[in-house]
């Protein structure tokens, strides 16, 4: 997944990645609209690649729109509800008796975030979606269109974003190792693309001839900028890590962290709402007994009520009889 403001070079990295024409430029053929914005979108496109022989199903995940109202609270909640929906789908399929042998697993891996390069620091909005977004995926901050910023002012901008993830504590993809227990070939490799983080991207489709060789670049009055040349950009490592180097580990911590917490948060949310279901049950069943009892004695207070009443009548019946049989006797007498 891709997700960026307007303008940082989304559309032409991820045709630049793929070495093809996946994402359509934008175009707008009445000038007087070009202001109106749509919203956010997510949009998907599939590819193959062929990386050294080995074919590579990749999808993109594209978010025109991001970053471009005022109030971006839509934003976050359309792209992480894309997320949750992917995992919905796996605990769905997973749930059934019978799966379906033709299911297709659609969670996204990584998160590659366009920080605008302004020189200077993280945006709030930066910062907002790292965070929210970071336990649902692998997040992987990178920098559009840095060929605007001198080697010195990317070298201090890389560092201040640097400090501001660890001030703000955004857990995001840092090519995890563990010097105890990996080897030393896979300790040097993730300390450097650990080292580059955020990646400096510049993106181009066109070629140029430089030195007798076509190369993806772009032509400035002061030099040329190489697209897959480490010296000018990370584009290049950065492409080779998601698809080859660290593309099973970006999948191993999907399925294994990140999906099984959602899962559990699900599932729990699940029991607990279960069990208050079965708490109002309880509770709805014992008021039931309560008026069943309440009514019942109700009909026994009736029945004694109308029992001392008909004892009264007789009563009264014997003293009257009594007293005539008293007056009988009198008048004998």
């Amino acid at each position: 997944m891709v997700v960026g403001a307007s303008g940082l070079g989304r559309t032409t990295f991820i045709n630049t990645l793929c070495d093809a024409d996946v994402v359509p430029k934008r175009e707008c053929d009445e000038p007087e609209m070009a202001h109106i914005e749509e919203g956010i979108k997510i949009k998907p496109y599939t590819v193959e690649l062929d990386e050294d022989g080995v074919k590579i199903s990749l999808t993109v995940v594209d978010t025109p729109g991001f970053g471009d109202m005022i109030d971006n609270e839509y934003c976050f909640q359309e792209i992480l509800g894309y997320l949750e929906r992917q995992y919905d789908d796996i605990l769905s399929e997973e749930s059934r008796i019978k799966r379906n042998p033709r299911f297709r697993d659609n969670r996204v891996h990584a998160l590659l975030y366009f920080i605008a390069p302004t020189g200077h620091s993280l945006r709030e909005i930066d910062i907002e979606l790292m965070k929210r977004l970071s336990p649902r995926i692998n997040v992987i901050p990178v920098i559009g269109k840095s060929d605007t910023l001198t080697p010195s002012e990317l070298a201090d901008f890389k560092k201040r974003i640097m400090e501001d993830i660890e001030h703000y504590n955004i857990p995001i993809y840092n090519f995890p190792y563990d010097p105890e227990e990996d080897d030393e070939e896979t300790v040097e490799e993730n300390g450097h693309l650990r080292s580059l983080l955020p990646f400096a991207l510049i993106g181009c489709e066109e070629e140029i001839v430089v030195n007798g060789r076509k190369v993806r670049a772009r032509q400035y009055p002061w030099g040329i900028v190489e697209v897959d040349n480490s010296q000018h950009c990370d584009f290049a490592k950065l492409r080779f890590a998601l698809l080859s180097s660290h593309l099973q580990d970006l999948k191993d911590i999907t399925h294994d962290y990140l999906y099984e917490n959602y899962r559990t948060e699900k599932l729990s949310r699940s029991a607990d709402d279960l069990s208050e279901e079965g708490s109002d049950e309880e509770d709805q069943h014992a008021r039931m007994k309560e008026e069943q009892l309440r009514k019942e004695e109700e009909k026994l207070r009736e029945i004694e009520l109308k029992v001392e009443r008909e004892l009264k009548e007789k009563q009264q019946e014997l003293w009257a009889k009594e007293q005539q049989l008293q007056t009988l006797e009198a008048q004998q007498a």
